[in-house]
């Protein structure tokens, strides 16, 4: 219902297993077992885990002294020997060390759901009431602690097998099994989320900020969609500038989950993309309660009606079975790429025992995946990693690897993704998380600092659009090929086109094939292990590289610059610019995107008539606002256009129809 104006392993939480104790928490009141609050309930996948954890309990029990290869195996061993006993269990405590600069956890204990007791806060006097929460804990002794040994050895060093509380039969365990995989616990599941995000209170807020901003601007789109309770599910919205801005630089979209990284951060996402100085522009926001494929592809489709059904030619997202399956269904004609910052970060996780031992491993990773430019390369200094570090085996770097064509640049050359540079991330929604919301804030507050975020990002863009003015760039060759670009490149796509110049002059240049398609090669210091081919169509004056990094960017590299040099093109050719990264890429006709809808069939719908309207009138307003001056000429014509739009509507529907 609407309402209009990563791994497996990390998609499903273990069964009955908790990491919270603040000992609130959807109780099952014949059990006493706290429901996981994960949101994306995968079926067959819950299946599995249960089977799984049914096989490793059958004949194990914990005892003293027993080894395990890491902190989540075992983990997954207590969980399946309590799910065979019937109780919950969750992590009390945990406990990190700083070793060699790198945090690495040493001590994890894991305690039946009934340890502990619930701690009351002091009540202050008000008169509002407040939901009484009911606390399952009772003192519960039994746990099990474990502390690593060694880069993969955990050994149970603390041990309570009893309980003060009478546990769950086997029966009734599988009916909680089966109950938690069930429609009716997916609904608890959001229930909980839901309270999380908005207290005690109701969704109206939300509301009221986002019928709020409709009225100040008809632009400004939003849909919410709801479950069968008529309770809020998840939410989209798009204001005005975010549409403008999409015409221009929507080929390439950042779908921003960084909330998923941290449960204290509400699931508040961002569509973004880059702007033509390389900085961060929002296209959208969303609020997800509900992490599932079919969620995802609602926020997907709503989103997508927002801009008119024009597609970006790239969409980049968190890696995740449910995402990547909702991408497949919405966006079947765009590149899907999963995000490599993401996924270093999560390799300091992932590998964080062999970062301790081996500082220098994660520069060698950032260096093979940024700065390989073609496939041989990135295999071979990948290999040479593995080989060095002793990681053959790694099931984390085996599957970065058999992916390597979804995130990897050496093997991304058949989309644009607008990066300007490998090396260096531009600000994202997660920089603006880290710098406000450290910890769980109200949605609304979260929903205006963003709106005051976004707001400086269009001052800043402003402050960038006007200092592009200013007459040249700082040269340092004498080439009329970087003077050319200094005038119609923006400061950062200059900067961008300078480095690659300069690595030009390194690069050597022996054509090999003459015709129509002229062949180079091309290496560096007439090395043959960094020979690159260019092809030349001097006719067209098109140059393509192997290395496809201007496909990539959008920016000519330093073997196609190479090239120039040696065949004294003293010009770059209009096909090697690419408008988005120019100083005038917001003038012209936006062609930016792929449609999906018929636009001669739409051409006269009072729709499309108003979107192109609201276009119009941003662009004056952008322009209007730059001066005293062109804000008063803005204000006169549209004051005159308003006045003769305004006889035409009094003049009745015929007259109308007729001027058009």
């Amino acid at each position: 219902m609407e309402f209009s104006s990563s791994e497996g392993d990390e998609l499903v939480e273990d069964f009955m297993d908790v990491e919270d104790d603040t000992g609130t928490g959807n109780v099952d009141q014949g059990t006493g077992v706290v429901t996981s609050q994960t949101l994306c309930v995968d079926h067959s996948v819950g299946n599995e885990l249960l089977m799984a954890a049914d096989g490793l309990g059958k004949n194990g029990e914990p005892r003293i002294s027993m080894e395990f290869e890491s902190d989540a195996a075992a983990r997954a061993f207590y969980n399946a020997y309590a799910l065979r006993l019937g109780f919950g269990i969750r992590v009390a405590r945990s406990r990190s060390e700083r070793r060699k600069g790198v945090e690495v956890l040493v001590m994890k204990r894991f305690v039946c759901m009934k340890e502990g007791h619930h701690k009351k806060k002091a009540v202050e006097s008000s008169n509002k009431k407040k939901r009484k929460r009911l606390s399952i804990r009772d003192g519960c002794p039994a746990m099990m602690e474990v502390v690593r040994r060694g880069p993969e050895k955990w050994v149970i060093t603390k041990l309570m097998l009893e309980h003060t509380h009478v546990v769950v039969s086997p029966d009734k365990v599988l009916e909680v099994q089966l109950n938690r995989l069930s429609g009716k616990e997916h609904d608890n599941q959001l229930l909980v989320v839901r309270r999380n995000v908005f207290g005690d209170t109701d969704a109206y807020g939300l509301f009221s900020y986002l019928m709020r901003k409709q009225s100040e601007n008809s632009g400004f789109f939003y849909n919410i969609q709801v479950d069968s309770t008529n309770c809020l599910r998840n939410a989209v919205w798009v204001d005005a500038k975010s549409k403008m801005a999409y015409t221009y630089f929507g080929d390439v979209v950042y779908f921003d989950t960084t909330y998923s990284e941290n449960e204290n951060m509400l699931p508040f996402a961002a569509f973004t993309g880059a702007n033509q100085h390389g900085d961060s522009v929002v296209f959208g926001c969303a609020l997800i309660l509900d992490r599932t494929e079919s969620s995802y592809a609602w926020i997907f489709e709503t989103w997508l009606t927002a801009m008119e059904k024009r597609l970006p030619f790239s969409f980049t997202t968190d890696e995740g079975k449910a995402m990547t399956e909702a991408v497949a269904k919405v966006f079947p004609q765009c590149f899907h790429r999963l995000c490599r910052w993401r996924i270093l970060s999560r390799c300091k996780k992932k590998l964080s025992d062999t970062y301790m031992r081996f500082p220098g491993l994660h520069g060698e990773l950032k260096t093979c995946i940024n700065e390989c430019d073609a496939m041989p390369v990135f295999d071979m200094f990948w290999d040479s990693i593995l080989d060095k570090y002793g990681l053959r085996e790694n099931t984390w770097l085996q599957y970065l690897f058999e992916s390597r064509h979804k995130w990897v640049p050496a093997y991304l050359t058949s989309s644009f993704f607008a990066e300007l540079s490998l090396a260096h991330r531009a600000e994202t929604v997660s920089t603006f998380y880290r710098n406000n919301f450290t910890t769980k804030a109200p949605l609304l507050a979260l929903i205006t600092r963003f709106d005051q975020h976004v707001d400086r990002s269009y001052t800043n863009e402003a402050q960038k659009d006007l200092a592009s003015f200013h007459p040249e760039q700082l040269l340092k060759t004498n080439s009329i090929l970087e003077k050319q670009a200094g005038i119609i490149y923006t400061k950062a796509a200059f900067e961008m086109f300078q480095m690659e110049l300069i690595e030009a002059l390194h690069q050597y240049a022996v054509k090999v094939q003459d015709g129509s398609y002229t062949k180079y090669y091309v290496e560096r210091d007439a090395d043959p292990r960094t020979r690159h081919t260019v092809v030349y169509n001097i006719s067209e004056n098109k140059a393509w590289c192997d290395c496809c990094r201007f496909l990539f960017s959008g920016v000519p590299c330093r073997h196609v610059l190479a090239v120039f040099i040696s065949a004294d093109v003293t010009m770059l050719p209009e096909p090697c610019i690419t408008k988005r990264w120019t100083k005038k890429a917001k003038t012209g006709p936006e062609s930016v995107g792929r449609s999906l809808e018929d636009e001669i069939r739409h051409a006269d719908s009072a729709t499309s008539r108003f979107n192109d309207l609201v276009r119009d009138a941003m662009k004056c307003a952008e322009k209007g606002a730059v001066s005293a001056g062109s804000f008063r000429v803005a204000k006169e014509v549209l004051r005159k256009a308003f006045g003769q739009i305004g006889k035409l509507t009094r003049a009745g529907p015929q007259q109308v129809d007729n001027s058009r």
